[in-house]
C-alpha cells in the first residue's frame, strides 16, 4: 500500500486552473508567465481579460476569461464592455 508521501513522488502534483471560478493574481500568475505589472498593462491595452472589481482592495479574474487568454495570448482581445468595467 502507497503513503502519501510515495504517492506524490510517484504522481507529482501538476498545477492546473480550473475552467470555472474567480481567481486572484496569485491564482494565475503561474499560468500567465509575466509579471503583474507586464499583465495589467495588457489589460489596459484589451489584451488580456480585466479583473472583476469586488472592493477597494479585491479584484478577482474569471477563469474561463484567462483560459481564453492562454488559448490564444496573441490574438486575445477583450470585450470592450468589460474593459470599461476594470
Amino acid at each position: 500500500m502507497a503513503t502519501k508521501d510515495s504517492a506524490d513522488q510517484v504522481f507529482p502534483k501538476v498545477p492546473f486552473l480550473p475552467n470555472i471560478g474567480l481567481f486572484k493574481w496569485r491564482d494565475i500568475a503561474p499560468f500567465v508567465g509575466m509579471s503583474r505589472e507586464s499583465w495589467r498593462k495588457l489589460v489596459v491595452a484589451g489584451k488580456a481579460p480585466a479583473p472583476i472589481r469586488l472592493t477597494s482592495s479585491c479584484s478577482l479574474y474569471r477563469a474561463q476569461d484567462v483560459h481564453a487568454w492562454m488559448a490564444d495570448p496573441i490574438g486575445y482581445s477583450a470585450d470592450p464592455a468589460d474593459q470599461q468595467a476594470a
